[in-house]
């Protein structure tokens, strides 16, 4: 918002300069952006007379001035603007002035005719952007005074950013009551004695929509002259703030708006036809705005029609059915108020904006509407004439402006500083709050014209911002530096992260809604949670596994032509369960686990050349698995998966710890590894983070100082006997058969089958370690330990021996 200096000062004029009333607003949160003059800087600039005019004799377009600039002799001047004349009094740049852009005036020939300087247009000062003329002044001026000095060129423009809260100031008087409440000087007093009136014609309006309207007045005013001129002070002071001058009617309804903050309109009186209405608007209906902008509407639209006639959006802009025009002699003012809730918005949506929506959507003052139509009755009476009627003022549903407390304690911890009852008592009277106070809480009724106290924190915001933020002391935070407890037996997820980024993979962080498709091709989910609100139409449910994400992440690196991915993604999931109910954390019904999902495609290890390139499998992620485990992954085992829509049948394995299921791993299916074009198949894995937090707690136990035997031992198995059976075998058998007590650990080191062989039998070779921890083992108990081994084999699983 821009504010013009002088304008502000005339209301509320404080002992500061210019560069201390900015600081003064920006520190109590009408954050001045900048400050600049009405004019750019230029010198040299007078105000001269044109006493005669001739024709150039050697050009159509010039003509040749004598102009009286205050020098004692007349100077020629050649200019070629249309609306030169004799007698009229113009801008002179004299010989040496400096003008906008740093162009420089000197002494020029213009077809064979001396020129001693220019006369100038406003744009040329940079006053505005009109070009059609010479910048026509004042005949009062006296000739010779510097322009800047004249025209009050030095003036200067706050251009102040508000926030959205404070829409009370968006205005002059608005800003200048800050300022008294700032700096304590009066604030001006405007003549808001009614005007009576002269005739007895009135506009019938019928309110319809309370929740629309709150208030609505107005009156009418016949045999105004629209052609009057708008005075130049009031020009000045629109350009100041940023408005084009228009006409005298417009004028004077925009200079209200910007130093009252009411937004009011002016109705064509002789172009509306029955009685106003206030209402929503109906489907299908439209209007022909003032900007030639024609809008379609619907019902949560406000507008004022007369009949079925549509005249303007309510609160937002005029339509160019009834808009004033020079021929205009009978008005209809209207001044009203709109709930912010029914405005806002509503422009944005035609893809446009108004001053008057921009403050209607904030809120504006619902109390002051008759004094503010006295106001401006009496500027177009002033300006354009005319006999004025009685005001129609309909209040039909107010605001109410509920108490608000503060507490003087509570004020005082917020702040840091101890104000005291006596000091925040004089700051809501600067600020023109009603209150009350007992017992070191104060009540305050909020004023109609402040939309943003609602709470106590608005309150303290309040005296915070007149107090000054800058009396308030900078004091560190103090924190008690506290140890946290840390439980040895549950693992955190930053450590799970830390684990899986050693071993190669990268984090990702996928969104937690997908692709339907995803769902019930990838998890074989029916029936996903559905999205009400999806920020976009694709990603419409909620995942229930993280898999399909980083199938997605794989997709795009392989597009993008990298040989190598790993990632893994730490996120919830989300399922369907009755049974749970709605908490501070919880959604009922929605079962809303953490898991940790992995993804490994490509090349096992970077290309080098100490190692063959070669791509990785099931058995690279199953080692990265039992890392991720730790000591727990003796713990593991991993069952073969057939029936897992995103894994190969024949190379996926469902994870269980202790024997419940706590995930899956295998390479993603063929037919979606074709589908998504991609040259070999990613391995994946996804288990909960449940199973990954809680560890055992070490047992420290003494090692042994004896020499450890290494027996190697194979035999023919079937092909469909899984080798896990039998090494569960074993470590099942280890703790109930004294022999095999030293058996510490076993590896299946070899697998062969003849290629030429047609039995359904294969070669199996184990290694096994055995240690004693008190004793050296002897020959004869080491084979008394592999024939048990080789014994309880062949009695549960019928192999022999090779």
């Amino acid at each position: 918002m821009l504010v013009l200096e002088s304008w502000l000062r005339e209301v509320a004029n404080p002992n500061l300069n210019t560069q201390e009333l900015a600081d003064r607003l920006t520190m109590a949160g009408l954050e001045v952006e900048g400050v600049e003059p009405v004019a750019p800087a230029f010198s040299g600039v007078v105000v001269a007379e044109i006493k005669t005019i001739a024709q150039h004799p050697n050009a159509d377009k010039l003509r040749i001035c004598q102009v009286d600039a205050g020098t004692g002799e007349l100077l020629q001047i050649v200019c070629g603007a249309p609306n030169a004349a004799a007698g009229i009094k113009v801008p002179l740049a004299m010989i040496g002035a400096v003008l906008p852009g740093n162009f420089k005036i000197s002494k020029g020939k213009l077809r064979g005719e001396e020129s001693f300087g220019m006369l100038c247009s406003a744009r040329e000062l940079g006053i505005s952007e009109d070009s059609s003329g010479l910048l026509i002044l004042d005949n009062s001026l006296p000739v010779g005074q510097n322009i800047r000095e004249a025209l009050n060129l030095d003036d200067q423009i706050f251009e102040i950013k508000l926030t959205p809260n404070r829409a009370d100031c968006l205005s002059v008087y608005g800003v200048a009551r800050e300022v008294a409440a700032l700096t304590g000087v009066p604030l001006k007093v405007f003549d808001f004695t009614p005007v009576n009136p002269e005739i007895t014609d009135t506009l019938k309006v019928n309110v319809h929509a309370p929740d629309l309207c709150g208030r609505f007045a107005g009156r009418v005013i016949r045999g105004v002259n629209a052609k009057a001129q708008t005075p130049e002070w009031m020009k000045k002071r629109l350009e100041g703030a940023g408005q084009r001058s228009v006409s005298a009617l417009v004028d004077i309804s925009n200079y209200v708006m910007l130093e009252l903050g009411r937004p009011t309109h002016i109705f064509d009186l002789n172009k509306i036809h029955g009685e106003l209405n206030v209402r929503w608007a109906k489907e299908g209906e439209s209007l022909e705005l003032l900007n030639g902008q024609t809008v379609e509407l619907d019902s949560s639209v406000g507008i004022i029609a007369a009949g079925e006639t549509i005249e303007s959006l309510a609160g937002i802009m005029g339509g160019e059915a009834t808009a004033v025009s020079l021929d205009t002699t009978d008005i209809y003012l209207e001044a009203a108020f709109w709930y912010p809730e029914a405005i806002a918005g509503r422009a944005r949506r035609f893809k446009f904006s108004s001053e008057a929506s921009h403050r209607f959507e904030r809120g504006v003052d619902f109390q002051n509407i008759q004094e503010h139509i006295a106001y401006i009755t009496r500027l177009i009476q002033q300006i354009c004439g005319g006999k004025a009627g009685p005001v129609d003022d309909q209040i039909i549903n107010l605001p109410e402006r509920k108490p608000v407390q503060m507490r003087l304690a509570r004020c005082q911890k917020i702040l840091g500083v101890q104000v005291s009852k006596e000091q925040v008592a004089n700051i809501f009277t600067q600020l023109g709050l009603s209150f009350t106070e007992q017992d070191e809480v104060f009540t305050v009724q909020s004023p109609s014209f402040r939309f943003d106290i609602e709470i106590e924190e608005d309150l303290i915001e309040e005296v915070a911002r007149i107090y000054g933020f800058d009396n308030i002391p900078d004091v560190a935070p103090l924190a008690p530096a506290v140890m946290l407890p840390t439980h040895e037996t549950v693992r955190s997820e930053h450590v799970m992260r830390q684990v899986m980024a050693s071993q190669g993979y990268q984090e990702v962080v996928n969104f937690s809604f997908v692709e339907r498709a995803w769902e019930e091709d990838l998890m074989g989910n029916k029936d996903p949670i559905a999205l009400l609100n999806p920020i976009a139409s694709q990603l419409a449910v909620m995942r229930s596994g993280l898999i399909a994400g980083l199938v997605a992440n794989i997709i795009s690196n392989a597009k993008r032509k990298q040989n190598r991915v790993k990632v893994f993604e730490l996120g919830r999931v989300f399922s369907r369960n009755s049974a749970i109910q709605d908490g501070d954390l919880t959604v009922a019904n929605v079962d809303q686990p953490l898991h940790l999902a992995g993804a490994s495609w490509g090349l096992a290890y970077p290309e080098q050349w100490g190692v063959p390139a070669r791509q990785v499998d099931f058995f690279d992620v199953k080692k990265d698995i039992q890392n991720l485990y730790g000591k727990l992954a003796s713990q593991l085992q991993f069952v073969p998966l057939k029936d897992h829509p995103a894994l190969h049948p024949g190379r996926s394995a469902q994870i269980l710890l202790n024997g419940q299921a706590i995930g899956m791993v295998g390479e993603l299916h063929p037919v979606w590894v074709q589908a998504y074009e991609l040259n070999h198949a990613p391995v994946v894995f996804e288990v909960t983070v449940a199973s990954l937090k809680k560890l055992p707690l070490h047992q420290p136990r003494e090692l042994s100082n004896q020499p450890v035997v290494i027996r190697d031992l194979a035999i023919w198995a079937p092909n469909t006997l899984e080798v896990q059976s039998l090494l569960d075998a074993i470590k099942k058998a280890v703790k109930s058969t004294p022999e095999l007590a030293i058996v510490q650990d076993i590896n299946l080191f070899d697998i062969w089958k003849d290629a030429k062989s047609t039995t359904q039998e294969r070669s199996l070779a184990f290694r096994f370690t055995l240690q004693d921890a008190a004793v050296t083992l002897e020959d004869a108990r080491v084979e008394q330990c592999m024939a048990k081994v080789l014994e309880t084999w062949v009695t549960q699983f019928g192999i022999r021996q090779r």
